[in-house]
């Protein structure tokens, strides 16, 4: 392994400086009021947020053609997968929520990777020592089996309406036209030669690093292997992807030297997306719905209704961004104490968003010099404590896409997809990067210590942070939807566009450009790169929290708000994506 020149946090920011400009239009600053969907239906078009112009193009390709957002996601991310590959694709795996006008109702796609079923709880120990994080994320042992695919299927069979073969034309044009190289994947390649084997995998190299020098913005690059793999998928469907020669290259790419994994074809033939019931919890007059775990969405019901238990009657804007820090301390402790794989452990989400509970939770806010400690909502409600689980440090690299859609009929799509760290494990099948999810569950082990929740587990889901959000009205129209890729940080950059939005009187593109804060244990991160971030820093700093300054952040959201005057869209700066949207005339 190369020496480890660079820190892997610092190889998104450094790559995302300069990100390309977001090509929407100024927006009004409008109130925060929920519109009602008038009587004869939906009137405001269809709008696709998505991380990357040519990725939006592509959904906005399906939803011209009338398509449901579920239609222009898929589109969208065989894209992404391929411009992209940094992020997400079809090595990897995500969560998917989605919203139907006509029966006003949530659901929830689970497309996360999971554990082979020969992992253990200790493959990530040498010695009765953690591996070092680079080690393992670039190892066999980080890889899941990918969920990207299925999750695909499992979406256009509950609620597409183009044809499946449609969804991959615009992906397979580019992969075998070309497209140009974007700032961000170019900016990250020089860094990533120095701490990863990007550069050194059979066929990542060749394909990133021509004749050995990294791509160059701008490029033009064709990927006919991608093309080819997605060409079988939209000829023969999933099962050409988990079984046969794909299957197969994937297992053995997993398996190879160094520190292999156990992965087998048999563990990517037993794969299934699952559909489950999204989590949704009130807040003021609204319905946040988020991903149940092993997602962590309902965090952001946890901290919208803690910051109303924090926040004082006519707060200054710094007495809000105090409540918002208090009130993810509280959450974060709790999520990072009870959320796993819930078919493998018991998750008490009903418990955790309980409102006597969490009114309870913020009337105890940890001290601002202090590590939060996780809640027991058996104190507050009764009955057997929720669970014993040992400590848990997984630390989640910012990588990450997350994109929001709307269609031409008022149905939504909020959707985040990943690799993990930036481009994967590095291994290369087919023209797309393996994932390095593994890395997401609790790597430490101590057979004589209580299990963490999210401890390895043969056939699980690793936790996740990720967080895609819908949110309804008071009468279960949609209002908003939005979320963020980032790691760990994705639920602070998340709930940050919720109290943005509706309660700290922003626009749209406001609250997506509003310094991120992100407090997670006794450390509360602030960006200064962005105005008022210093003054906020400053703030936290003199009420005595440890506050770490940082210039930038990799937050990647995507939000749109449903107005009375139409759809609002904004895409984040400190990246690459893009908004459009349009009407279809019936």
């Amino acid at each position: 392994m190369k020496p480890h020149a660079l820190l892997l946090g610092l190889v998104f920011v450094a790559a995302c400086s300069k990100p390309a400009p977001t090509p929407t239009a100024p927006e009004p600053v409008v109130e925060a009021t929920p519109a009602s969907v008038p009587d004869d239906g939906w009137q405001f078009g269809y709008m696709a947020a998505v991380a990357n112009p040519y990725a939006t193009e592509a959904a906005a390709e399906m939803l011209a053609q009338g398509g449901h957002a579920v239609d222009a996601a898929i589109a969208a991310h065989a894209v992404l997968g391929l411009v992209e590959p940094e992020s997400s694709g079809l090595g990897g795996g995500g969560f998917m929520v989605v919203y139907e006008e006509d029966s006003k109702q949530v659901r929830f796609l689970d497309g996360r990777e999971a554990a082979p079923m020969g992992a253990t709880a200790d493959m990530f120990m040498r010695e009765n020592r953690e591996m070092n994080f680079l080690d393992a994320w670039q190892s066999g042992k980080a890889v899941g089996v990918p969920g990207a695919v299925a999750l695909y299927k499992l979406a256009h069979d509950r609620f597409g309406t183009l044809p499946w073969a449609t969804l991959f034309e615009p992906a397979i044009r580019l992969a075998t036209n070309g497209f140009e190289v974007s700032q961000k994947m170019a900016g990250m390649l020089p860094q990533l030669a120095q701490i990863s084997r990007l550069d050194e995998t059979p066929g990542a190299a060749e394909y990133f690093y021509p004749n050995g020098q990294p791509l160059q913005a701008g490029a033009v690059l064709r990927n006919p292997e991608y093309a080819h793999t997605l060409q079988r998928i939209a000829e023969e469907g999933p099962s050409a992807f988990y079984s046969g020669e794909i299957a197969e290259a994937i297992a053995r790419a997993a398996r190879a030297e160094p520190d292999g994994g156990s992965m087998t074809v048999d563990d990517i033939t037993a794969y299934k997306a699952v559909e489950r019931d999204a989590i949704c919890g009130p807040w003021r007059n609204l319905n946040i719905c988020s991903a149940t775990p092993p997602s962590s969405g309902a965090m952001q019901i946890m901290v919208a209704n803690l910051y109303d238990h924090l926040v004082p009657e006519n707060a200054s804007r710094e007495q809000q961004v105090t409540a918002f820090v208090d009130a993810q301390r509280l959450a974060y402790a709790d999520r990072d104490y009870y959320f796993g794989d819930p078919d493998r452990i018991r998750v008490p989400v009903e418990q955790l968003l309980d409102p006597r509970y969490l009114e309870w939770r913020g009337m105890h806010p940890a001290a601002p010099d202090a590590t939060p400690q996780a809640g027991d909502p058996s104190a507050v409600l009764g009955g057997d404590s929720a669970a014993v689980w040992g400590p848990d440090r997984t630390a989640e690299p910012a990588g990450t896409t997350h994109f929001s859609i709307v269609d031409n009929d008022g149905n939504a799509v909020s959707i985040t997809m990943t690799v993990e760290s930036p481009f994967g494990s590095s291994r290369w099948v087919g023209g797309f990067l393996l994932n390095n999810e593994m890395t997401d569950f609790d790597r430490a082990y101590n057979a004589s210590a209580p299990e963490p929740a999210n401890m390895i587990r043969p056939g699980a889901r690793p936790r996740s942070s990720m967080s895609p959000t819908i949110i309804l009205d008071e009468d279960n129209d949609l209002y908003m939807v939005t979320g963020s890729p980032g790691g760990n940080s994705i639920p602070a950059y998340t709930a940050k566009t919720i109290l943005g939005i509706v309660d700290w009187g922003m626009s749209v593109q406001e609250s997506v450009d509003f310094p991120n804060i992100i407090a997670r244990g006794d450390t509360v991160r602030v960006e200064i790169g962005r105005e008022p971030g210093q003054a906020m820093s400053d703030s936290l700093k003199a009420e005595g929290y440890k506050v770490q300054e940082v210039d930038g952040e990799n937050s990647g959201l995507h939000v749109i708000l449903v107005t009375e005057d139409g759809l609002i869209g904004a895409a984040d700066p400190r990246r690459e994506g893009t908004v459009m949207s349009g009407k279809v005339m019936q």
